[in-house]
């Protein structure tokens, strides 16, 4: 087998997965699925403090974070199409860098969002809201 093939391969498989783990997190953490934990979502204080902080920050990066995983599962698929090596590296970076400058807008939007809410009116810390 060409070994530009298996490299292909292996950089598809790799995007491909990280593209729908990105997309079915966004998606469970937006609609309560996933609740909060220390392994996976966003998790800075702010969204950690309550349950109620923690949903309305993954609602409101949702967007951003799909369409990184949607970016991401792009770049498996390009990638596969036969190019010079240094078309593979040009699209793996831009790829990538897509994929985490869209989790990082999402982050940042989610943290702004949680904060928000904790600041609302009648808003609870976690030890006072039973979590």
């Amino acid at each position: 087998m060409d070994d530009s093939l298996v490299l292909r391969s292996v950089l598809s498989l790799v995007m491909i997965g990280s593209g729908l783990l990105v997309v079915w997190m966004a998606s469970a953490a937006a609609s309560g699925q996933l609740q909060r934990n220390s392994l996976a979502g966003i998790r800075t204080p702010s969204t950690m403090a309550s349950d109620v902080a923690w949903v309305a920050a993954h609602v409101r990066a949702k967007r951003p974070t799909m369409i990184a995983g949607y970016l991401a599962l792009a770049t498996g698929l390009v990638v596969l199409i036969p190019m010079p090596e240094w078309g593979i590296a040009v699209v793996m970076l831009g790829g990538c860098g897509a994929l985490l400058g869209f989790v990082l807008y999402g982050g940042r939007v989610g943290v702004q969002a949680a904060k928000a809410v904790l600041k609302a009116p009648g808003a609870k810390p976690a030890d006072e809201a039973g979590a």
